[in-house]
């Protein structure tokens, strides 16, 4: 059971704004908050002398990104952000002239640009158009041939929130023997997601979105079936199987995914996504998840009674926590500008204003989004 007036009494960030953005960049929660300011106290007073407490910590933030995904700790590295995360797939690949990925033309640029790098190499990029604001399974078939090497989509499109069938897609890649990489950052900490019941070869996310976490770090899975056919372009000290055996060049990889983080992780970033994974685990993903459901159903129904477009499909399978919506009397930017001035802070994006509420938000919250629209 939610306890609403606890949850809350850890963002206060609800005394001040109404705050409808986390699909873009959340709060922290106190917890985050009093975990980095423990770190960096620590730091400050000790220097160096709890390095090990530090490497203990990095280990169990790595069981705890596992846990939400339903992955193996060995499965899990750190990144920068999931910038990073794409980078290492899409140049970890032994492309050939001629190759192709193919993506989505509603992809965030975070999954456009990589790919488009590869152009150079003479990989092709093929791009599958959205249909009435989703993308189909298969139009994705349609698009792969003999020579598409990758698929890369997001879990969750930034612009209007609609899920992509992974499950499906990630099949046909299996089918046809083609890395399934995805970005997860508008859906891990918002939506269930199990690794072990859906075939993705590579999941990326940053923490600062839905997992409520700092910016500048982020959880990379890379599949223990997949790892090896990664080439790795950024290497370090931190690489190797034998990190801490300084006098001896040895470069033997990692055995798991610890291969990809080149040097000194960003501890105190591990820190704040280590706190914002507990409280996330402790509330219960599959309790969020109801709950967002909850809270952006009612958002529609009363956007609806006031004559709003709701641009955001809302089928069983296909909705998430982003609820992007437009009117035919008055623009987005108008929208926009007067909900921002009462302090409700939302987007524009996806050809509407868009609406993420997260789990400590409440009816009577997006009961005002409502009431402030004309």
């Amino acid at each position: 059971m939610l306890n609403l007036d606890e949850i809350r009494q850890e963002f206060p960030v609800v005394e001040r704004w109404l705050y409808l953005n986390h699909a873009a960049v959340s709060p922290i929660s106190r917890r985050v908050r009093t975990t980095i300011e423990g770190f960096v106290q620590d730091h400050h007073e000790n220097a160096a002398m709890h390095t090990r407490e530090w490497e203990a910590r990095h280990d169990a933030v790595r069981h705890l990104a596992a846990r939400l995904v339903n992955a193996g700790p060995d499965e899990i590295a750190f990144v920068k952000n999931t910038s990073e995360g794409l980078s290492f797939a899409a140049n970890g690949i032994e492309w050939k002239h001629g190759d192709n990925v193919v993506i989505t033309n509603v992809e965030f640029p975070a999954n456009v640009y990589p790919w488009l790098n590869l152009q150079r190499r003479g990989v092709e990029v093929r791009f599958v158009a959205e249909r009435s604001g989703r993308v189909a399974v298969d139009d994705i078939r349609a698009a792969v041939d003999a020579r598409t090497r990758a698929v890369s989509l997001s879990l969750v499109e930034y612009g209007n929130g609609f899920r992509n069938d992974i499950a499906s897609i990630g099949a046909l890649c299996r089918e046809h023997g083609i890395l399934f990489i995805v970005d997860g950052i508008q859906a891990l900490g918002a939506l269930q997601f199990d690794l072990k019941e859906t075939p993705v070869d590579i999941l990326t996310a940053d923490a600062h979105k839905w997992l409520m976490g700092p910016e500048g770090i982020g959880m990379f899975y890379c599949s223990r079936e997949v790892m090896d056919r990664i080439t790795l372009y950024e290497v370090g000290w931190h690489t190797v199987a034998h990190a801490e055996d300084y006098a001896t060049y040895d470069f033997t990889l990692a055995p798991d995914a610890r291969r990809f983080e080149c040097g000194t992780l960003n501890t105190v970033g591990i820190y704040g996504l280590g706190a914002a994974l507990e409280l996330i685990l402790d509330v219960g993903i599959e309790v969020i998840e109801e709950r967002l459901r909850v809270l952006t159903d009612g958002l529609i129904e009363g956007l609806r009674r006031k004559d709003y477009r709701i641009l955001s499909p809302r089928g069983d399978d296909e909705w998430s926590g982003i609820v992007t919506f437009a009117s035919d009397r008055y623009s987005v930017q108008d929208l926009h500008k007067t909900l921002r001035s009462q302090n409700i802070i939302t987007a524009r994006r996806g050809g509407g204003v868009r609406v993420s509420p997260h789990y400590y938000n409440t009816e009577d919250e997006l009961r005002r989004v409502v009431e402030a629209l004309p």
